[in-house]
């Protein structure tokens, strides 16, 4: 699926650290989240739009990999891109890369587009769709 890929940089900070001194392993989830709340936000439908609208994203299932340990005060850039929409679920993939193209870790995590208000998945509105690039022409049969 042909799509524009998010990039986000960020540094490790001791606070993420574990008593190896290196990337704990929850904060790598925290990190990966971190980057698609910027990209959606970036794109106009942040946190006010999922607060206004009362619909937003909820993950269904994930799968990390970890590749390399991450340490204090080493940039990253993780890139964010969708790589499968159909109905009601949507296929993302992340990578933590170093500069130098080491990969740290992969995920890969299916999600969908959540109404509040009647708790349940419902069809990603247009707008949501728009802050993942997704087009209708783009969308698995």
């Amino acid at each position: 699926m042909p799509n524009e890929k998010h990039l986000y940089r960020v540094k490790i900070l001791e606070e993420y650290l574990d008593t190896f001194g290196h990337l704990n392993h929850a904060n790598y989830l925290v990190l990966f989240e971190q980057a698609r709340w910027d990209w959606i936000t970036e794109r106009g439908y942040g946190l006010q739009q999922v607060q206004e609208t009362q619909i937003g994203p909820v993950i269904l299932s994930l799968e990390i990999k970890y590749r390399k340990e991450l340490k204090a005060r080493q940039e990253i850039i993780i890139e964010s891109h969708v790589t499968s929409h159909f109905k009601l679920f949507t296929d993302i993939h992340q990578e933590m890369r170093g500069d130098d193209g080491t990969i740290y870790s992969i995920v890969n995590l299916k999600f969908g587009c959540f109404d509040l208000k009647r708790r349940k998945l419902i069809t990603p509105t247009p707008a949501w769709k728009s802050a993942l690039g997704i087009t209708d022409t783009e969308t698995k049969a």
